[in-house]
């Protein structure tokens, strides 16, 4: 599922309500703790494929990658399963493990079914890289620049350094106990944080730069690719900011590894050692290839994003927000945030079938919870109630609502304070949810990438015109292909679009 932050420009009031929104949705992510079912249906955590090297294995970081893989995978959608990218990214890998400072080194390879553009390695030789990342690089040598990179932190050790250290694990761990009438998920949410990734210093971060453009170099791949797909990823960045989304745990790289000029400049400066702009090979139609069909953005396993609707096929349920929210997903939430400050997140929880809701909202797992204010209805023939609470100068509005066959499923807003504005978009978002159709379940598509042939004629607003089921199409056509505004397109050139 996906997961954004929204971002709103402006001045000294547009600051103020972009932090009062991603305070509303750091509180909303505790209710995590809660008891709550991930609605994605992914499973299996193997890995995608494995590059074993003649090296001796080193028995404390195999066993601190192989405790913390699980959680990624989870936190991340799972693994996303594709025989041809999987051989794209295997050969790629293989290159570049062959020409780095440590050829006997295994790895495990994990294609992440998230869209999150991210990739990052841990202790034990296991790299990640999410099909996010994937559909944003445009030929094989960005996709080893980014790889090289992570290789380069394992064989500094870095891994192990981050895995040793946890980023505001005591703060975190405070605000469950606060907002949550459990002493146990505060201490819960602290040690998850302490395994948590925190991210990597300044000069770690240039020192696997260093080592990544070196070891992209001698595999014969372009070096300035890593220069590239920096830049790259800050123009996706943009893209994404300017579009507005709601809070994401799963940092994309950019938050963990920041695009500045610093580092794009010291990338070419490294990437000169090896010559001018062109040596290299970038391999660009061999990758397109193996990206070609990829899904992007949600995976049917998570649900769908269509405007101001969240649906999802496997489940058979769907809502839509009020104007001027943003909805996105999460690996077990939907989390949308209203122009406003509010915040929203929908989620399952496990109760017995035909269990009284009302009992539930007021059983104790929340604190500040306004008993009086329970209220039972239906919604579109479904069990339904309602009850409002207050806690640590947060209002909350809370819904849950359960389905024919059992399945128990929670709207939990959160503003700072309770206004009748605030009251109607939660009760028009609870009133949409529905149960969906066989027709409307069979005609949900996720959307794919698609490679296509530039023709004589064809300009970056034609093909954009081509693109199905995205906001602003143009500009995501420009960032997914690298394409400055009004440059002009060489026909045979293979250039990705987004369609059903």
């Amino acid at each position: 599922m996906i997961e954004r932050v929204r971002r709103i420009v402006g001045g000294k009031g547009d600051e103020a309500r972009r932090r009062k929104t991603a305070a509303a949705l750091l509180i909303l992510a505790v209710f995590a703790l809660s008891g709550c079912n991930a609605l994605s249906t992914a499973g299996g955590d193997s890995p995608s494929a494995v590059i074993a090297g003649s090296a001796p294995r080193d028995p404390q970081q195999d066993r601190l990658g192989a405790e913390e893989h699980p959680r990624i995978v989870a936190a991340y959608g799972g693994i996303y399963r594709d025989e041809k990218l999987e051989q794209a990214l295997v050969r790629i890998v293989g290159k570049v493990v062959a020409a780095s400072d440590d050829p006997g080194q295994s790895y495990r390879i994990t294609i992440l079914n998230a869209p999150a553009v991210n990739a990052f390695a841990l202790p034990g030789g296991y790299l990640y890289v999410t099909r996010g990342l994937l559909s944003l690089a445009n030929d094989s040598s960005e996709v080893a620049a980014v790889l090289a990179h992570e290789m380069g932190h394992i064989t500094a050790n870095h891994a192990v350094a981050r895995q040793n250290r946890a980023k505001n694990a005591v703060i975190v761990s405070q605000v469950v106990t606060d907002v949550l009438n459990d002493d146990n998920a505060g201490r819960l949410a602290l040690q998850s944080s302490q395994r948590s990734l925190a991210g990597f210093s300044r000069q770690q971060e240039l020192e696997a730069d260093a080592i990544g453009v070196k070891t992209i170099g001698r595999a014969g791949y372009d070096p300035f690719a890593a220069a590239r797909f920096l830049s790259a990823m800050g123009k996706f960045a943009s893209y994404k900011t300017a579009q507005g989304a709601a809070a994401d745990k799963r940092i994309d790289f950019l938050a963990t590894h920041p695009s500045t000029p610093e580092r794009i400049d010291f990338a070419v400066r490294a990437a000169r050692q090896f010559g001018a702009p062109g040596v290299g090979s970038v391999d660009a139609d061999r990758y397109l290839d193996g990206v070609d069909g990829m899904i992007f953005g949600d995976d049917p396993t998570q649900g769908f994003v269509r405007e101001r609707s969240f649906v999802h096929p496997g489940l058979g349920v769907g809502f839509t927000v009020p104007e001027g929210f943003v909805i996105d997903n999460t690996s077990d939430a939907v989390l949308a945030t209203g122009t406003d400050g509010t915040a929203l997140r929908f989620d399952a929880v496990r109760l017995t079938p035909g269990s009284d809701l009302g009992t539930y909202l007021a059983s104790g797992w929340v604190n500040g919870l306004d008993e009086k204010s329970i209220k039972r209805f239906a919604v579109n023939g479904m069990p339904a109630a309602t009850a409002t609470a207050k806690a640590k100068d947060w209002a909350f509005q809370i819904a849950v609502i359960q389905t024919e066959g059992g399945a128990t499923y929670r709207f939990i807003f959160a503003n700072e304070v309770s206004t009748p504005v605030f009251e109607k978009a939660a009760m028009e978002t609870v009133q949409s949810f529905r149960k969906l159709t066989a027709s409307e379940t069979a005609g949900l598509q996720p959307l794919r990438v698609r490679v296509v042939t530039v023709k004589a004629g064809d300009t970056d607003q034609s093909l954009a015109r081509r693109m199905r089921g995205v906001e602003r199409p143009l500009e995501l056509f420009r960032a997914l292909n690298e394409i400055e505004p009004g440059a002009p397109l060489t026909p045979g050139r293979s250039v990705k679009v987004v369609q059903e």
